[in-house]
């Protein structure tokens, strides 16, 4: 199975490819720029949905859904955030199709045209402050804290599996506060749901911090990020969290009255993470012989692989395996034996190993005989024999143990790979070789977007709760003074 997968030091692109492909998570679909997520895919989706859902409710936010279409005319309303989506919007021209009168199947009814082109929605924020009009009119029905898990459309021309695709699901949270502070924390506690999860469930170390002007969401007052490395140095976008302003509200007259009897314009934000996490999953922890799945994440935990000879030794086998299964289970993890008869154990072991199986289970007649089982991990690819008495309590204990080790190994990369840097030459060479540099930066749009076009280098995040560097300096390309270090990489 591993030799299925191009070694990463070959091709990363390629590996990533083969990885989301052989590992059965999604596939090509037969519509050009969408994808389809495959079982084992879609059941690490569910968990990381099941996972964040439960973080919102925790903070009272409650789930709702929007139409998928939005009539053009709602894109009008707000200048820059038309702007930042115009390029990427698939439109809705009519609605209806005929019989080709000279018989080559159908085609679209030229009377069916409508009124008004609608928008395949590339983001939610008109549609939803237009219904928030008719939901807010006093500050006693504030906050409004809403989320929808959805599909959305960006028509994108060159796609990869996960991380850029015509089509793909995600949540996206919109509140609406009485104040501006209400609403900027709103913003900056659901950055951190973000980075929780990523850390603590995902085993991937994120950047917190703000956006420059220039890569804030179209829209947006400041927008807060959560950046991620992965293997080839460069950087992950994983989710945002956007501080809205007044700017939908006025565009959309939502206005409520306060506690002292006058009108407000309602503040907003916008947050959300997509399947994009997925691609962000295979490319931090993956390796040349698969997926590494952190256990929080993975749809089995623990597989087991029965060795046999005969009939005889595969029932004793089956039954013993059934009696652990229930046993692991019982504390709370995913078990699966794989008893198909049509594949040898090697094949199984490689197949599970590809697909990231945290923990594998072997046992054999011998095995059962001496009251032993191979237990192999993922993370480090090593096995042992143990004895079976006590082995759901190790399994318990060593699933936590290889949550901690992949995302040590995440991190102790990313550490590596994360210098200062205060020469422009320097800066040239080493943002070619996969690295975050943490450089002093003049605040302009005019810098940003000239090292742009010379690197392809972007600010990722001015940091806010890792490699923070409020220092005096000098721009890296302009010279000009500067009161901190930001992040600059490559990105996806």
């Amino acid at each position: 199975m591993a030799k299925e997968v191009t070694k990463r030091s070959e091709n990363y692109s390629q590996w990533y490819n083969d990885l989301a492909l052989k590992a059965d998570l999604a596939e090509q679909s037969a519509v050009r720029g969408c994808m389809v997520i495959k079982p084992y895919g879609y059941a690490i989706w569910e968990k990381m949905q099941h996972i964040l859902d439960a973080a919102f409710k925790e903070k009272d936010v409650q789930n709702a859904y929007f139409p998928l279409f939005i009539p053009k005319s709602f894109f009008s309303k707000e200048a820059e955030h038309v702007a930042g989506f115009a390029k990427e919007c698939a439109v809705v021209t009519h609605h209806r199709l005929m019989n080709d009168p000279d018989g080559k199947g159908v085609v679209v009814d030229p009377d069916a045209r409508l009124e008004e082109e609608l928008i395949v929605r590339p983001t939610s924020e008109t549609i939803i402050w237009s219904t928030y009009k008719n939901w807010i009119t006093s500050w006693r029905d504030l906050p409004v804290l809403c989320n929808q898990w959805a599909n959305v459309v960006r028509w994108e021309m060159r796609t990869r599996l996960f991380l850029r695709t015509a089509e793909f699901l995600w949540q996206e949270g919109h509140t609406a506060h009485a104040t501006a502070e209400e609403a900027q924390q709103m913003a900056e506690t659901m950055v951190q749901v973000y980075a929780d999860f990523a850390r603590n469930v995902m085993a991937l170390p994120v950047i917190v911090g703000h956006k420059s002007p220039n890569e804030r969401f179209a829209g947006a007052l400041d927008t807060l990020t959560i950046e991620a490395m992965m293997q080839d140095g460069k950087a992950l976008q994983a989710g945002t969290s956007h501080f809205l302003g007044q700017n939908f509200a006025k565009s959309f007259d939502v206005q409520f009255t306060n506690k002292e009897g006058k009108q407000e314009y309602v503040w907003a934000t916008s947050w959300g993470v997509s399947t994009r996490l997925m691609g962000a999953l295979i490319m931090a922890h993956g390796d040349d012989n698969g997926l590494v799945l952190p256990p929080k994440l993975a749809p089995i935990q623990v597989v087991m692989v029965p060795i046999y000879r005969s009939e005889e030794e595969h029932n004793a086998v089956i039954d013993k395996m059934e009696q652990l299964k229930k046993e692991i289970e019982a504390l709370g993890h995913s078990v699966k034996i794989d008893d198909r008869d049509t594949l040898r154990p090697g094949f199984k072991f490689a197949e599970w190993e590809l697909k990231g199986v945290p923990v594998r289970l072997a046992m054999g007649a011998r095995d059962l005989a001496s009251g032993t089982v191979e237990v192999a991990r993922r993370d480090t690819l090593t096995k042992e024999t143990m004895s079976i008495e006590g082995i759901a309590a190790h399994i318990d204990t060593l699933l936590e143990d290889i949550q901690q080790n992949i995302y040590n190994k995440a991190l102790a990369f990313r550490d590596a790979n994360v210098e200062k840097c205060d020469s422009w030459e320097e800066f040239q060479e080493k943002i070619k070789t996969g690295k975050f540099l943490l450089c002093h930066w003049d605040g302009t749009a005019e810098t940003e977007q000239a090292i742009k076009e010379a690197t392809k280098a972007t600010i990722r995040c001015i940091p806010v709760d890792s490699y923070v560097c409020e220092e005096e300096g000098r721009d890296i390309y302009s010279g000009k003074p500067s009161s901190r270090r930001v992040v600059f990489a490559i990105s996806y």
